[in-house]
């Protein structure tokens, strides 16, 4: 699914008309956060969320805040509701067995860094981490879900994407208003150059974690390469700029929408097309896993990390999920 363009525009037809929908969702929201009694786990959750529909940057968040952890000495499990994924779990993800038609393509980004749990149900989830020795977790996601206590709550925020025309799906992009979420959160990470003027409207009512998706340490490579980029992220504009940054040549992009199962023949006509344009064929980390067999042989693929602007305050922000006695230098 791709976002309207009428979630950037409040001054849209649409968006108007559709508002009072916006506003029986968000209440509905509030009603479930009400009625329901979340299950405390026997780790420290830290939840990297968001307020919008769509890519802001949660899972490479998540992966900073659990590398964060594990500096400390911390086994890190993290915790996914797996979308796009037909397992419902509690279920270990495998990085190298699983399909992501099983458990989605985050799950298999994040299994190949720390022990990783997809569940739909988050309070099992936890169970089972705990279970098997987790002593923090990570929730990539679930900022909304009232299943499970949250002990640090972050929100991602994408700097040139805000909260877009501050409505509530289907109006807008938000999940739930975005007073009542600030008002939940321990902290913001604000991804990238602050275009919209995200910080100035936060004012000083949580901290403010700036940070930058940057390249992995192959990128270089690609500097003065020719290359036909494609992606079904939610904002696939995003990663053709990270690669022009890097002074590749971007010679042809093809947008998928998020989440999207790749066919044989969507590959072999790209890998065609690039052939036809002196260029190599390149995707984002997130893709690759959603790829059929055998066509990572003939595509390229461009990982990135996230890194905070401040480590210190960061950490700081970080420190708070922790238990008194826990290390944290």
């Amino acid at each position: 699914m791709r976002a309207p363009d009428f979630w950037r525009h409040r001054g849209s037809a649409a968006s108007r008309l559709l508002q009072p929908l916006g506003l029986a969702y968000a209440l509905a929201g509030v009603l479930r956060r009400a009625l329901i009694r979340p299950f405390t786990a026997a780790a420290p959750v830290v939840c990297v969320g968001n307020l919008v529909a769509g890519g802001a940057g949660k899972t490479p968040t998540a992966i900073a805040v659990a590398r964060w952890y594990a500096g400390r000495g911390l086994a890190v499990h993290f915790l996914t509701r797996g979308y796009g994924g037909r397992t419902a779990g509690p279920h270990r993800v495998d990085p190298i067995k699983d399909p992501a038609a099983d458990v989605g393509d985050e799950p298999l980004l994040l299994a190949a860094r720390s022990p990783t749990w997809v569940s739909r149900d988050r309070a099992a989830g936890a169970r089972a981490a705990c279970a098997a020795g987790a002593q923090v977790i990570v929730m990539d996601d679930g900022f909304q879900n009232p299943g499970l206590k949250k002990t640090l709550s972050l929100l991602v925020v994408d700097g040139g994407q805000g909260f877009g025309n501050g409505r509530v799906i289907p109006a807008g992009p938000l999940r739930e208003p975005v007073g009542a979420g600030l008002g939940r959160a321990h902290g913001v990470v604000l991804v990238g150059d602050d275009i919209l003027g995200v910080r100035a409207a936060l004012g000083d009512r949580l901290p403010v974690l700036t940070a930058r998706i940057v390249p992995g340490p192959d990128a270089e490579r690609y500097k003065g390469e020719r290359v036909a980029a494609f992606a079904g992220i939610g904002r696939p504009a995003k990663f053709y700029d990270t690669l022009r940054a890097l002074g590749a040549t971007v010679v042809a992009t093809r947008d998928f929408p998020d989440h999207y199962r790749y066919r044989p023949e969507d590959i072999m006509g790209m890998v065609e097309h690039a052939a036809s344009r002196d260029a190599v064929l390149i995707t984002t980390a997130k893709d690759a896993v959603r790829l059929p067999d055998g066509a990572l042989n003939m595509v390229h693929v461009l990982g990135v990390d996230l890194v905070f602007d401040d480590p210190q305050l960061a950490g700081a922000v970080l420190a708070q999920a922790l238990p008194k006695a826990a290390p944290v230098g």
